[in-house]
């Protein structure tokens, strides 16, 4: 069958690999893309967020199946737009991609449905939100009530560093006009969840967890994540078992319940607190760049998964046992501002490497974004996927280039 896959990122790039192994898949399209996915798809330069664009080219070329990989395009209602076609869409519609796109949205929900999650409340204004701030203990966790790419929360550890913030969100709309979410401070590691999700089917994949900090030593401003590794050795199979009937499972069934029902991947943000696993935020789609060490690790046929959830149809998934260990390399200067066009020498012939902001220039691959490769390595172990992963970096030529050494410390600095 024709496929088509909306995005451009390195999450993106995973799912087209993974679809390229599928013998269902004849061809597969990607708007926009980028110059790595352009070696195993066709790139088509629509925007994600041009939905009836993208409904019109799936319909030219007869596309059987469309997957949606960023939230902006959720947000912008392109499953909508598709099914009104009668077009076959995995990913949730606008109203259930409210569960990321509306912080209030979800916190509402879990509240009314007993899923565990740090108590909260909204504000729309600056002085009654910085009030309440200063009524309570710090840090204090600020989450801007809309899509703000990874960026829009923030730990304030001072009052001064809260009030920023909420002038930022608030007053100066850095994010577009909107509320703030504040939320209690809760400590714990932090994993990533993700499950496939129909109505009220739940299909559980592989755990895993990104670093968001810049630097070593989780040092530095927060970021869309700087790596990710998977399995969790600190996550058991009771933890994980907890998570997936009070928090995944009831969650799906609370969209049922509220008349929005799900379809795709519920991504759930949780934290292993010493009271239990909580809720620290829902996504409506595969995260990035956890999706790039979670797909590595798929046995089954990713493209019958898709259809099956899409057609709301059981599926069967089956994972590898063995281990897989990312590292983003970014510009210099990211998250911040940073220069474009550095050209990237290294890549031929070396496995294992998604592109994320990287476009071709002549016969170079030049860098395009803030996060512009993903380097994944694989082993028997964490340690050994590092090695992998590492060794693989080392070999990629490019000076404005940055990475984290220490991807996946959380597991493997008591284990070495």
């Amino acid at each position: 069958m024709k496929v088509l896959v909306i995005g451009g990122g390195g999450r993106e790039h995973a799912i087209v690999d993974a679809l390229s192994r599928s013998a269902q898949v004849e061809k597969i399209f990607c708007a926009p893309g980028n110059a790595g996915i352009a070696r195993q798809a066709e790139c088509v330069a629509i925007r994600e967020t041009e939905t009836e664009r993208l409904r019109d080219f799936a319909v030219a070329e007869g596309v059987e199946l469309t997957v949606v990989g960023p939230e902006a395009a959720l947000a912008a209602g392109v499953v909508d737009v598709f099914r009104a076609a009668g077009l076959r869409i995995f990913g949730p519609t606008k109203a259930a991609a409210r569960i990321e796109s509306s912080k209030e949205f979800a916190k509402e929900l879990m509240l009314r449905y007993g899923i565990p999650t740090a108590g909260f409340r909204a504000f729309s204004d600056y002085a009654e939100a910085a009030e309440y701030v200063r009524s309570r203990p710090l840090p204090a966790v600020l989450k801007y009530d809309g899509l703000a790419a990874g960026k829009g929360v923030v730990i304030a550890a001072t009052q001064e560093e809260a009030d920023a913030a909420l002038r930022d969100m608030l007053l100066d709309d850095k994010f577009g006009a909107g509320r703030v979410v504040v939320e209690d401070f809760l400590t714990g590691p932090e994993f990533s969840f993700m499950c496939f999700v129909s109505g009220s089917r739940v299909v559980p994949m592989v755990l895993a967890q990104d670093h968001k900090r810049a630097f070593d030593g989780d040092e530095g401003p927060n970021t869309g994540g700087m790596g990710a590794y998977s399995p969790l050795p600190f996550v058991t199979p009771e933890d994980e078992a907890y998570a997936l009937r009070e928090v995944m499972q009831r969650t799906a069934d609370a969209m049922v319940a509220e008349g929005c029902p799900f379809t795709g991947v519920l991504y759930g943000g949780l934290m292993k607190t010493p009271q239990g696993i909580k809720v620290i935020e829902f996504n409506a789609r595969f995260g990035d760049p956890e999706t790039e060490v979670v797909l590595p690790r798929l046995k089954s046929d990713l493209c019958e998964v898709f259809c099956a959830v899409a057609d709301g149809r059981d599926v069967c998934v089956e994972w590898d046992d063995r281990a897989a260990l990312g590292i983003v390399l970014a510009s210099e200067g990211y998250p911040g501002a940073y220069g474009k066009g550095f050209p990237i020498g290294g890549l031929e012939g070396l496995d294992g490497v998604y592109h994320m902001g990287t476009k071709r220039d002549g016969d170079r691959i030049v860098t395009s974004g803030g996060r512009v490769l993903f380097v994944v390595g694989r082993g028997a172990t964490l340690a050994e996927a590092r090695a992998e992963a590492l060794a693989r970096v080392a070999k990629i030529d490019c000076p404005n280039l940055f990475h984290r050494t220490d991807i996946g410390h959380c597991a493997l600095d008591d284990r070495q």
